[in-house]
């Protein structure tokens, strides 16, 4: 798997900058104040530095802005990079400072003057975010990027604060590689034996087979994968940081269609080539529970996700077929192309019957509905509880991750009646997105908090964005990590 870059934090109180011979960032307040250190830095350049401080460039700069000084007299480094930073910085101006270095390490390492700069380790944890490189199947060398070390006042108090960032980006980093897969790698198998890996962090695995899945009756996520050659597997990972407790654990649930095609209903050709994303809503999961696996976190959380292929062929599930579920309720298949749904009803009704969960979560790339509706910068909330509503939002802020809370009313329910089985698994085009939220809220049990997340417009972008380049963004494992540290971990 793809690793963050490699970050260290040292005491800078005796350090020469002037003599570091790596690419040389210094982080300063906007206000241009100069400690000692700095000071001489500045006579070494012959007054560069302080010039640079009163010149309109930055005086008018915002923070985390950049500007820099080619091969500067009387140092060693060979450039010279100013970042503008608050002392007390808030987290999405450390964070967007970090992610603008990120262009600037080097082959031969960056090396980072922080002084007494407060949220460095949000500095850290966002370079390491932007750093992100998915080359697995090129053939060309990854571009060449040494250690990035940060010389800062009590380094050991900021490397206790980096340790669960570090953490959180590995969990982001394993989501990132998932989506980015082509399915002819990432196949439901394969998917499965890299779930299975993480045994070694921790983590409970369990496997289900499509004999198992028979048994337990879940045949609408059986009917989806009847088509491909490549197995139905649902895969249980159970962390249990309180192994005393018997308070019911937090369920997180995922659709990994590892590819989609629509099946018979054919998808149009034009950028299917796409669907290889179509499983992010289990990649996030599997971020999450990778990341509460490396910070040991103090909370009991069961993620059950399932894999399976969309394919069209003579044993493909068809329009018209009724399937029951394991509930037991009987579902019209309307289009086979709305098929994370009859994954998310068998996979959320197994997780409530066998852990109890008093909150549940799903997430999948369910509908294009929403990308019409919130576009790319926003996922969509669906849930049945105020208050975890309210929790939600508040991490996606702080994680400025988007996420909009979106109506579920109950009238909904008419575009998917049936005049054949209980429910058709599609209703009309016109709120699309609530719909398939209306088909979920069927297999939510009585006194379960859920919610449902469509990431369907954000889980892979065609651009680069803030904290990722171009493709897989990772998007929810950060909110969903401070969600899970704000309000259902013990201290």
């Amino acid at each position: 798997m793809t690793t963050p870059l490699p970050i260290d934090f040292r005491d800078s109180a005796n350090i020469e900058l002037a003599a570091l011979g790596q690419r040389l960032a210094l982080i300063i307040d906007p206000a241009g104040k100069l400690d000692l250190q700095l000071r001489k830095l500045d006579t070494a350049t012959r007054k560069s530095l302080s010039r640079l401080l009163a010149s309109e460039s930055w005086t008018s700069s915002r923070p985390g802005t950049i500007l820099s000084l080619g091969f500067p007299a009387g140092i060693a480094s060979e450039q010279l990079l100013i970042v503008n930073l608050p002392m007390r910085p808030s987290v999405d101006e450390a964070r967007t400072a970090g992610a603008a270095l990120a262009a600037h390490v080097a082959p031969g390492g960056l090396a980072i003057f922080a002084g007494h700069h407060a949220r460095i380790e949000e500095v850290a944890h966002a370079l390491a975010l932007r750093s992100y490189h998915f080359g697995d199947h090129k053939t060309a060398a990854a571009p060449a990027r040494g250690q990035v070390v940060f010389y800062l006042r009590h380094p050991e108090v900021v490397a206790r604060a980096a340790s669960p960032l570090a953490a959180l980006a590995e969990g982001v980093f394993f989501t990132r590689d998932l989506v980015n897969e082509p399915a002819n790698i990432l196949t439901t198998s394969e998917f499965a034996s890299r779930i299975a890996g993480m045994a070694d962090l921790g983590l409970k695995i369990e496997i289900l087979e499509e004999d198992d899945l028979r048994a337990l009756g879940m045949n609408l996520l059986l009917a989806v994968g009847e088509g491909s050659v490549t197995p139905t597997k649902v895969a249980v990972m159970q962390w249990t940081g309180l192994p005393d407790s018997d308070a019911p654990p937090l369920a997180l649930i995922g659709k990994g269609v590892v590819f989609d095609t629509g099946g018979i209903s054919l998808k149009n050709p034009g950028g299917m080539e796409d669907m290889t994303m179509d499983m992010g809503g289990a990649a996030l999961v599997c971020g999450v529970m990778r990341t509460l696996a490396l910070r040991r976190a103090r909370v009991n959380v069961v993620g059950v996700v399932g894999l399976v292929e969309n394919m069209p062929a003579g044993n493909a599930y068809r329009p018209g077929d009724v399937f029951t579920s394991m509930k037991g309720d009987t579902v019209e298949i309307i289009s086979t192309d709305a098929e994370g749904r009859l994954l998310l009803a068998d996979v959320m009704w197994y997780a409530q019957q066998r852990f109890k969960p008093a909150v549940m979560i799903d997430f999948a790339t369910l509908t294009g509905n929403i990308i019409a509706a919130l576009g790319a910068e926003y996922a969509g909330l669906f849930c049945n509880d105020d208050t975890l509503t309210s929790r939600m939002m508040g991490a996606s802020r702080t994680e400025s991750e988007g996420l909009w809370p979106m109506p579920m009313p109950p009238a909904f329910d008419e575009s998917l009646k049936s005049n054949v089985a209980d429910v058709k698994n599609k209703g009309a085009v016109q709120g699309g997105a609530i719909i398939a939220a209306r088909f979920l809220s069927r297999f939510v049990q009585p006194g379960t908090l859920w919610a449902h997340v469509d990431i369907a417009g954000v889980a892979s972008l065609s651009r680069d964005s803030r904290l990722a380049p171009r493709g897989a963004t990772g998007w929810g494992v950060a909110l969903i990590n401070r969600l899970i540290q704000e309000h259902f971990e013990k201290s």
